[in-house]
C-alpha cells in the first residue's frame, strides 16, 4: 500500500465492524451470483437489441477510482452508437480545481435527447439496465451491491482530503446518494450523503439503501 492510500484509509471504518464487513462480502458473493444467473435471459435480450440497433460491442468499459483510489474497469451495457466516442472519454475532459470539486458541480453524461444515445439506450438508461454488467464488477471484488458509486479518475485526482474519504469504502452498484436522489443532486451533496455512509455504515443501512433503489429504479426516476 503506497502513502497516498494511507492517507485515505479509514482505520475506523475496517476495523469497527469486521464481522458485518465479512457478512457484506459473502452477501456481494452470493447477491451478484444469483443476479447474474437469473438475468441471462435479460442480457441476452438487451444484447441482441444493442447489436440489432447499432452493431458491436454490447459492453461498455471504463475506468473508474475504486477503494483507496485503485483504479479499476467498470461495465455497463452500451447506450451511444458506436461513432460517438465521448462516452468513457472523460479523459478529454480537462478538470483542474485546486482546493477539491465544487460542491455545485453536476456531472452529466448527456441528455436522453442526445442523438448520440441509441433508442435502447435511452430505455436501459431511464431503468438504469445499463448498470446490470456491474454484478460481474461485485462478483470479482471491486465494488459492492451497496456503496458510493464509483467516480471517474479525472475528478478523483481532484479531490480534497475530506472528499477522499468516500474512497475509504467500496464503490457500490447504489448508495445512500443515489437511494436520495440519483442524479438529481450535485457533488456536494453527493459527497455529504457518501461520508454519512462511509460513518454510519451497517447491515441495516444497506439494506434500507437496497429497498429504497429497487423502488427508485421501478419509479424510473432520476437515473444513476
Amino acid at each position: 500500500m503506497n502513502s497516498s492510500q494511507k492517507q485515505i484509509e479509514n482505520p475506523y471504518v475496517e476495523s469497527r465492524k469486521p464481522f458485518q464487513l465479512a457478512f457484506k462480502r459473502l452477501f456481494d458473493i452470493a447477491f451478484s451470483l444469483i443476479v447474474l444467473i437469473l438475468l441471462i435471459p435479460v442480457f441476452l435480450i438487451l444484447a441482441f437489441l444493442i447489436i440489432k440497433e447499432d452493431g458491436r460491442p454490447v459492453f461498455f468499459k471504463q475506468q473508474r477510482s475504486g477503494k483507496l483510489d485503485i483504479p479499476f474497469g467498470m461495465y455497463k451495457f452500451r447506450s451511444m452508437k458506436v461513432i460517438q466516442t465521448s462516452e468513457g472519454k472523460s479523459k478529454d475532459r480537462i478538470y483542474e480545481w485546486k482546493n477539491g470539486v465544487p460542491d455545485e458541480f453536476i456531472f452529466k453524461t448527456g441528455s436522453v435527447d442526445n442523438p448520440n444515445i441509441t433508442k435502447i439506450g435511452k430505455f436501459i438508461r431511464k431503468y438504469s439496465l445499463d448498470e446490470l454488467p456491474q454484478f460481474y464488477n461485485v462478483f470479482k471484488g471491486d465494488m459492492s451491491v451497496i456503496g458510493p458509486r464509483p467516480e471517474i479518475i479525472e475528478i478523483t485526482r481532484c479531490y480534497s482530503h475530506e472528499q477522499k474519504m468516500r474512497l475509504s469504502v467500496k464503490p457500490g452498484i447504489s448508495g445512500w446518494a443515489q437511494a436520495n436522489g440519483r442524479s438529481e443532486m450535485n457533488h456536494g451533496e453527493k459527497i455529504k450523503h457518501d461520508l454519512y455512509y462511509v460513518n454510519n455504515f451497517s447491515l441495516w443501512l444497506d439494506l434500507k439503501i437496497l429497498f429504497r433503489t429497487i423502488w427508485q429504479v421501478l419509479s424510473g426516476k432520476g437515473s444513476v
